[in-house]
């Protein structure tokens, strides 16, 4: 699942494999590698991708049809 909505996420927002990998660290051909199922990505790279892309995690993986991220504001621990 991950691979198919990385794929779809990376295509509708007009992005080749270079921009998407540039921007969190690996190579295209990890991309490609993800885009596939090939490979998985660790969580952090999973969470960088995720914040990438401006989507939730669980939508990413597959957990959820619902993209919205989770609010990232800091509550100062509370």
């Amino acid at each position: 699942m991950l691979g198919e909505r990385l794929r779809t996420l990376r295509k509708s927002r007009n992005l080749k494999r270079d921009d998407v990998a540039s921007a969190i660290g690996v190579t295209p051909r990890v991309i490609t590698f993800y885009e596939t199922g090939d490979k998985k990505p660790t969580l952090d790279t999973a969470i960088k991708l995720a914040d990438f892309f401006d989507v939730s995690l669980d939508y990413l993986v597959g957990r959820s049809d619902d993209p919205t991220p989770p609010n990232r504001k800091c509550t100062g621990g509370h």
